[in-house]
Formats: structure tokens, sequence, C-alpha cells
């Protein structure tokens, strides 16, 4: 089964009445149990990277194993940036293939959080990518990521909900009712009267962050009142160093391969567990019928250059890789020279959309539009560009078409 649309997936979710783990991650192991569990249960998932988590591992190269999986997993996956810190980040994540994304300004004023969310929607939504927005604020208590949240917890208001979803236009709400990050000390007391009025008054899939340590029941309260997304770590993350302090004690002397050895089982039962509570096992096959694929758009181009030198056309092409790349959307840029004597076209560029939203707005894209207009079109004046999308996606509507488009 493919990657498929995140803003799918979680809107199945909440008219469904049950909630999709969004699992974070921050090794193989991890990425590995969590996918085993989610094909044992057949149980649609979300892959979730935390920004917090990047000093444990190099984001790019986590980025790509965890693509590389999703793609060939056997249930329907989407790619989430968790607790992005800025524009910037959003669009790194986005460019290296997820298809969700937060930016976290909960410790903003409601001005600010509204303004810097939105900027962040108007981009994404240009690259096809569903937002996740945090109004309120999650503090942590205690465990190995509490202290990257500060503070006091800071109750969502409904009415700035109900203001903050009209103007921001996020896809789903991350709401504090009261779940904090990290570990819980004792049975925590949320307000599901709020979370109900929220729920009635935005009427889009809700978020709960620091899903760890709930009681059953409590988990069914809030899937009931509109939470379609439960974010979930550190009970991952204690399960991984019980099994981790069990093995050392078992054999003091063993090495990595022995400390590790039943972690990713480990992970992955409390990972079924969940699923199973949440009500999410089960649902991958229709999950699957009414989500769109995620499928990247490859853009290409052949053209001919006349009465310029190989030399113009080169420094063309390196700036054009330094300009375009970072446009949202981008995923890579890569420019060709035809090895064969006497070719119909000398020259190609392929360059890779996140998804088929981006031909339109990376055409549209100042950047592209000024490489285009003053550096390619005028020495580029015989040319042809398609737009397509891989085979194996068999997308309804068909992206396929010859036109004078994007770096054309």
């Amino acid at each position: 089964m493919p990657l498929v649309d995140m803003r799918d997936m979680l809107n199945h979710a909440y008219r469904n009445s049950y909630a999709v783990g969004g699992f974070d991650l921050v090794s193989l192991d991890f990425l590995e149990a969590i996918l085993a569990a989610a094909e044992n249960c057949r149980s649609p998932v979300i892959l979730s990277l935390a920004e917090s988590h990047f000093e444990h591992y190099d984001f790019e190269l986590a980025m790509a194993a965890t693509e590389k999986a999703a793609r060939r997993a056997e249930v329907p996956v989407a790619i989430h940036l968790d607790h992005g810190a800025s524009q910037e980040s959003a669009v790194r994540a986005i460019n290296l293939g997820c298809n969700g994304v937060m930016v976290d300004a909960s410790h903003e004023s409601f001005p600010v959080n509204v303004a810097q969310t939105r900027r962040v929607v108007e981009m994404a939504h240009a690259c096809g990518v569903a937002v996740e927005g945090e109004l309120g604020y999650v503090a942590g208590v205690e465990g190995e990521d509490a202290a990257k949240h500060p503070g006091e917890n800071q109750y969502t208001s409904v009415e700035e909900a109900k203001a903050y979803v009209v103007r921001t236009g996020v896809d789903c709400l991350a709401v504090s009712i009261g779940t904090v990050h990290g570990r819980l000390r004792g049975k925590p007391k949320l307000d599901c009267d709020r979370l109900k009025r929220i729920n009635d008054a935005v009427k889009i899939p809700l978020v709960i962050h620091g899903g760890t340590g709930l009681a059953d029941e409590q988990y069914r309260k809030l899937i009931s009142h509109g939470v379609a997304k439960i974010n979930y770590y550190t009970a991952l993350a204690d399960a991984a160093g019980s099994r981790i302090r069990a093995n050392a004690r078992a054999d003091a002397r063993c090495g990595y391969t022995g400390l590790v050895k039943g972690m990713q089982e480990s992970i992955r039962e409390e990972v079924e567990r969940v699923m199973r509570l949440w009500g999410s096992a089960g649902r991958a096959a229709e999950v699957l019928v009414q989500c769109q694929a995620w499928q990247p758009v490859e853009h290409v181009i052949i053209y001919n250059v006349e009465h310029v030198p190989d030399a113009q056309v080169e420094a063309m092409m390196a700036r054009g890789r330094e300009m375009l790349a970072t446009i949202p959307g981008v995923r890579r840029v890569v420019t060709g020279w035809a090895v064969a004597d006497k070719p119909r076209y000398r020259f190609c560029w392929l360059i890779e959309f996140t998804h088929r939203t981006v031909i339109d707005s990376y055409r549209e894209h100042p950047l592209h539009r000024q490489f285009a207009d003053n550096l390619f079109r005028p020495i580029a004046v015989d040319r042809v560009s398609v737009d397509f999308e891989h085979v194996d996606a068999a997308p309804a509507v068909p992206v396929s078409r010859v036109r004078e488009s994007a770096a054309g």
C-alpha cells in the first residue's frame, strides 16, 4: 500500500470515531517496530519525527529510511514533522518527504500563533501537505522529553479555538485539556467538557499531545469528542529502556546487539496495544479506499539552445539547481546532458515535486519566475515539458500533460 494523504487519513478517523497513532521514532528500531505493529493490526499509522529529537539522529538520513519503509509497508502510512521550530523547518521536512507538518507556536500569544501558523498553512497547502496547529500549551512533567516543554499547562479556549481554525485554515488542531508531555504523576484530570465544546465549535480532527499514561476509558472519552490523532512516544521509550536494562542485568558483559535484543518486540507490543484500544486496528483496507495515494510528480524538460557555449549552459544549470531546490515542494533538481551523438534534444531537467499541487505553486513561485524568465527561457527556445506521476500510483485523475510549465 502507498503513502497516503494525511488529511484524508485523519478525516476518515474523525468521521468514524477512532484515533490514529502519531508515533515518534528515534531510530530504525522504533521505525521497524511501529510499522510491524501497524501491519500486524492492519492499522493506518503516522510516522512522526519530532524536531526536538533531531539531536539524536540525522533528520535527512532518518527521512530517507522512513519514506522507504513507508512505501513498502502493507498498510496506509503518513509521515509527519512534529513540533517543528520554524517555517524553514516545515519547508525542509516537506522537501524531504513529510506529508504532514506542525510548526509549534503554542507558546506564543494568540495573534502571533495565528500569524505564524497561517504562513505555514499557505506554504504547506501549496505543496498539498496537511498542517497541524496547536492552541493552548501542553507542558512536560518528567521523563526524557519533559524538559523540552517547560512551564505550566495552558488550557485551550473554546472561543479562541474556533477563531484560530477559521483564521489559519489548519487541517487538524492539537488542544490542551489536561495531558502532559513525558510521564504522568497519578491519574490526570482531563477537561472533557472543554474538549466536547471545542469539537462542536471547530468540527475538524483534534489531536492530543502527551498521549502516554491515560486510562483506557479516558482514551475512549477523548475519541468520542473528536480526537482523531494521539501523539505517543514516552511509553515506547520506556518499553525500550526497560528491555535494555533487563538485558544488561541478564548479561553484564553483553555488547550493543545483546543490549537491544528484543527491544523492537517491546516497542511493537505497546504500539499494538494502543492501536487496538484506539480503534484503528483493522481499518487499513477502508482507509486505503478513502485516501488519495501520496505520490511525487516528476517534471521533465528536454531542450536545445542556439548559439550559446556549453560553459554558459552549465553555469545556467548550476544556478538553477541552487535556486530551484529551495522552493517548497521541490524534492530534488537534476540536470543532464545527452550521451548520444546528434540527439534530438541535448539537455534535460528532472525536477521532483512532492505532490501534484506543486505544479502550479512552483510555476508561480518568485524564485522560479526569476530563474526561468531571466536565465532559462531566453536561451532554451526549443523545449518540451512533461509532468507525470509514477505508473504504480494509479491516480484517479491523470496528471500527465505536455505543456510549457514550471521551469519550462
